[in-house]
Formats: structure tokens, C-alpha cells, sequence
């Protein structure tokens, strides 16, 4: 009897006590919900008190406010922490949020971090960004923090739901021609990274893809979301310059939050002058360029193997969300 009980406890995980940053985004909020779920004890890093942090904390996580880029504030909210998720925005300031963030989790003894990157990141990328989470992953490994694992998402499904405002009026207007890839939705991303934290040993230093089920062009995403809402959408190869003005022009509709869905308060300084291209259009012009050359495709397994069910299909996604795109 006693052997069988120890058995038993023996695959029941402990509760952990988990820091998620970005959980007011996508990845980080629904990862958040899935280790609550799970009876994990979670604190929310958040750039600020708002709506969205008021819901975590409806959902029974510790909201903590703080910035990346400062070092006192990410040493306080990693305090008492085992576990971490990394996910830093398309802004500057990815390596030394990633120095600040790995250096407090070694003060702290952290023993397993997720780090968010990306399927462009490589060392002779052209975008900043792409590049720079690639120097950022090096800083992780060089770190000594131990068990630290890379995901490299390609195109998010939620992308489809930022191209909302230009779906409703029946287009989809975007610098791809014949590239593909497999969308991948931010809640199959969440098991991925909720099962790493549980159980980082097995993954330490790996660095996983994560792709949706089936590949496709954006002219193929268009007509799918035709068929799935029941309304003709007509898809548009656009250069990258049309497509930021078009962005901008679509900026009234964005959430007022300094999150991927807002282009990061891209589009908020309308009329006041600009030196040069800013950070987040040099990335998205050159990640198109990669996305036509293929580095944003494939498939593989990995969220099924480690996240525990199929990645979600294109329509199921837009099927979720059919109401968004009326």
C-alpha cells in the first residue's frame, strides 16, 4: 500500500511558485491560466496596473509592476521564484533586459526558464530584432542559469486577429506573395512553455520551433477565413510600405495598450516627426523578406509531444473567433 501511495505522489507535480513575464499578451496570459490551473502558484510581471492586469489577478495570480530594463524591479519580482518565463516586446533592449533577467535569476537560484525567441533569429538576420534575440538566447546559454529552453514560434494565428479591422471590410492586404508557413496559436505555445516550467531538465538548452499544423500562403489564410465566416475576403499582395500605412490608417481600431496588438504604440504619435525607420517597421519589413524566402516555414510535432494535443488548425482558430472578424 505504501509503495503504491509513493508511486502515486510521485506524479503529482509540486506546486511551484512561477514568474511570467508578457502576461498581459497572448503566450504569457494564457500561460498563466494553464499553471493556475494546474495549482502552480504564479506572479505576473506587468509594465503597468490595467485591465488586463486586473483579469490575471481575477484569476488568482500575484501582479507586480515593474520594467524589464529595470534591474531592482526584475530582482524584486523574481524573488522566491523557481521557475521563469522570458518574453520580451519588439522594442530595443532585449540583451540587457536578458543580462538583468538571467543575473537575477541566478541570485535567486531559479532552475528553469522558458525564453521566448523567434523563427527568424539567427545570427546573420537583417532584422534588429531577429538578430538581437538571437544574440539574446547566447546570453541565456552563457548565463549558467540552469535548464533554459528556446522557443522559436513563426507567425502567430493571432496575427490574423491584429489584421482584423482590413478583414471586416472584406481584404487582406499584406506585404507576402508565396511564402508559407503554419500559424500557430499563442494557447498551443502556453502548454509548451507551462510543460517546460514543470519539468525543465529534459529540455534544457533545446531550442524548439513551434509551428501550427499545415502550411500555408496567405492567400490560402485569406480563403479560409472566407469560408469559415461566410463572407468573401479578397487577398492582396501589398508592398511593406503600403502595408504600414495601412496599419496606421487602421490605428484608430487598436486596443490602447502597449502590446503587439497596438504595433506597441506604433501609430499613437501621429504628426510628430521621425529620424529614420523605427524598430519594429525595420523588423516587420525584413521579416517579410524572410517570410517569402521560407525561413518562416515548416512543421513539426513539438506541440503535440510536449504540449499534450494537436496544434490548432487555421479554421478552428478563426471558427473561435468568428465574431472578431465580422
Amino acid at each position: 500500500m505504501a509503495t503504491c501511495q509513493n508511486e502515486e505522489s510521485a506524479n503529482v507535480t509540486k506546486a511551484l511558485n512561477v514568474l511570467i513575464t508578457g502576461a498581459t499578451g497572448d503566450t504569457g496570459g494564457f500561460a498563466v491560466a494553464q499553471l493556475l490551473e494546474k495549482g502552480h502558484r504564479v506572479r505576473a510581471l506587468a509594465h503597468r496596473k490595467d485591465d488586463r492586469s486586473k483579469k490575471l489577478e481575477d484569476l488568482g495570480a500575484e501582479v507586480v509592476v515593474g520594467d524589464f530594463l529595470d534591474f531592482d524591479a526584475v530582482r524584486s519580482a523574481m524573488e522566491g521564484m523557481q521557475r521563469a518565463y522570458f518574453c520580451y516586446p519588439i522594442i530595443p533592449g532585449i540583451i540587457q533586459a536578458t543580462a538583468y533577467f538571467a543575473q537575477a535569476a541566478k541570485e535567486v537560484g531559479v532552475d528553469g526558464i522558458v525564453n521566448m525567441s523567434q523563427i527568424s533569429a539567427r545570427r546573420e538576420a537583417k532584422s534588429h530584432s531577429a538578430r538581437n534575440h538571437w544574440l539574446a538566447e547566447r546570453v541565456f546559454d552563457w548565463s549558467d542559469v540552469p535548464n533554459v529552453a528556446h522557443i522559436r514560434p513563426t507567425y502567430f494565428a493571432e496575427w490574423l486577429l491584429y489584421m482584423a479591422p482590413m478583414i471586416k471590410q472584406g481584404v487582406m492586404q499584406v506585404p507576402f506573395s508565396s511564402g508559407r508557413h503554419a500559424p500557430v496559436a499563442a494557447e498551443d505555445q502556453a502548454r509548451v512553455i507551462t510543460e517546460i516550467l514543470e519539468n525543465p531538465a529534459p529540455h534544457s538548452g533545446k531550442i524548439y520551433p513551434l509551428y501550427g499544423p499545415v502550411e500555408m500562403t496567405y492567400e490560402e489564410i485569406s480563403a479560409e477565413i472566407s469560408r469559415v465566416i461566410g463572407k468573401p475576403i479578397r487577398f492582396q499582395s501589398v508592398s511593406f510600405d503600403e502595408f504600414w500605412e495601412i496599419l496606421g490608417s487602421a490605428s484608430a481600431y487598436m486596443p490602447i495598450a502597449h502590446v503587439t496588438r497596438s504595433m506597441y504604440g506604433e501609430f499613437e504619435r501621429k504628426g510628430q516627426p521621425r529620424t529614420g525607420e523605427s524598430y519594429l517597421a525595420q523588423h516587420l519589413r525584413n521579416v517579410s523578406i524572410d517570410h517569402t524566402n521560407g525561413v518562416f516555414a515548416g512543421t513539426n510535432d513539438v506541440i503535440e509531444s510536449i504540449g499534450g494535443r494537436p496544434p490548432t488548425t487555421v479554421e478552428a482558430f478563426v471558427r473561435a473567433n468568428r465574431q472578431t472578424f465580422l
